[in-house]
């Protein structure tokens, strides 16, 4: 199995695994063959891509450190808790939502530790409109395999995982014409909008029963260690440890992230913005986030320096730039027959680099 970009997908390719949207409704069935009309729909509901089925990868396992059953679960649970409060329900309907978040946290929790010597291989298949509550789930599962790297606890990664599932619920309190506008915002909409962590900070801190540490972070989440975030320019270690871990994962999932007014980055190229920026975020935590998050997720396409076209089949902690690939295609398309090299441990490859994704 292989992930395809959208401008790659063509007719006739076979669906490698099952697409839903956030409803958890199914939208394309694995083994279902690729037609001109499913391209159409999949791109107007803002996909970034798809995985596809065939002879050349059939032997490459993509897994993530949490169950696809829990991400859905955890999607549901977030979009129902967010929507609850933007119709205004609070009290008691609200404090069920939390327990089920709770929940939620603690399961992905729970696999992330079973799952500890995996690495976050996340091409997500988001979509525009529901890019909030995607976004959230991905902000939590990647702060929480920081925070296991760190050392915390389990009760600590609970805590950390509910300030990093949370951390936008203030932009429900957001003019949503303001926080969806494509044009480029006037000063006074932008800083309207920097309010959002003082909307979720006061909301959680008032309404629901969760611990300092969770609604400070979602409070801190966007300040930055040299003094330019907001809300209170805080600098070094005056921004809480959940802070500086979840202002990491959230600044790298939403790069990585196609929206409408910009097109994603690649994860090699969002990696590389949080290394040169070790002014505003925590140097350490990013040394931690490198060795679990893959720059070249399994089973994206890669092209390397002499040409020959691959299929990321194994990412190394210790060499995240140098994984296991099997190369399926020659230079310039040049058919021949599949066989892995290791990037990492085969001297022969030495001079051998990534140069793109295809």
């Amino acid at each position: 199995m292989r992930y395809i970009p959208l401008s790659s997908l063509m007719p006739g390719m076979v669906v490698g695994r099952n697409l839903y949207d956030i409803q958890q409704n199914l939208l394309l069935r694995k083994g279902k063959i690729v037609k001109d009309e499913y391209i159409k729909k999949i791109e107007a509901l803002g996909f970034q891509g798809i995985y596809i089925a065939d002879k050349n990868t059939e032997d490459i396992e993509i897994r993530d450190v949490i169950s696809d059953s829990l991400r859905k679960k955890a999607l549901t649970s977030v979009k129902g808790s967010f929507m609850s409060l933007a119709q205004n329900e609070v009290g008691k309907k609200s404090k069920v939502k939390m327990a089920s978040i709770k929940e939620v946290i603690t399961n992905i929790v729970d696999d992330i530790i079973n799952n500890k010597d995996l690495m976050v291989n996340l091409i997500d298949l988001k979509t525009y409109d529901d890019y909030t509550y995607y976004h959230c789930v991905n902000v939590a599962v990647l702060s929480i395999v920081m925070g296991i790297n760190y050392g915390l606890n389990k009760q600590k990664l609970i805590e950390l995982g509910l300030g990093a599932v949370l951390h936008d619920v203030g932009k429900m309190f957001v003019d949503k014409d303001i926080l969806n506008k494509e044009d480029v915002l006037e000063k006074e909409e932008y800083d309207y909008i920097k309010k959002h962590t003082e909307f979720g900070y006061r909301y959680l801190k008032e309404t629901f029963d969760i611990p300092m540490s969770s609604y400070v972070s979602v409070l801190q989440h966007h300040e930055r260690l040299d003094g330019t975030g907001y809300p209170n320019q805080c600098k070094g270690k005056e921004v809480t440890l959940f802070a500086r871990i979840i202002a990491i994962a959230d600044v790298y999932d939403a790069l990585i992230s196609n929206r409408s007014y910009r097109t994603a980055l690649l994860p090699s190229e969002a990696i590389e913005y949080l290394m040169g920026n070790g002014d505003a975020f925590d140097t350490e935590l990013i040394k931690l986030f490198i060795t679990k998050i893959a720059p070249y997720p399994i089973g994206v396409t890669v092209q390397l320096s002499n040409g020959f076209i691959g299929v990321v089949k194994e990412n190394f902690e210790d060499a995240c730039l140098r994984p296991k690939v099997k190369i399926i295609k020659g230079v310039d398309d040049h058919k021949i027959k599949p066989y892995t090299i290791n990037l990492r441990d085969d001297a022969s490859y030495r001079n051998l680099t990534i140069v793109s994704l295809c």
